[in-house]
């Protein structure tokens, strides 16, 4: 089954996250599927980049979007065009 999460990078005491599309029993950092965004919360405000037409595609293919995810799904919708 396929999550999509995030991927804590960057330093120590400054987290910079990913968001991809991973298998769900893999480890936090481990290889994944495919990165669809960016999220860093240290700088202010909060920097969010998401695909969301990537993200939209891997949830009709059946991935799952993990709580924080949909928060930030929920915070950030898709930019009318």
């Amino acid at each position: 089954m396929l999550r999509i999460r995030m991927a804590r990078f960057g330093a120590k005491k400054k987290p910079s996250y990913r968001v991809v599309v991973i298998e769900k029993w893999r480890a936090r950092d481990s290889r994944c599927v495919e990165v669809v965004g960016h999220y860093n919360p240290v700088v202010s405000p909060a920097v969010v980049d998401l695909k969301h037409d990537r993200i939209a595609h891997w949830v009709k293919s059946g991935a799952q979007a993990s709580d924080t995810v949909a928060r930030l799904l929920k915070a950030h919708p898709t930019p009318s065009a």
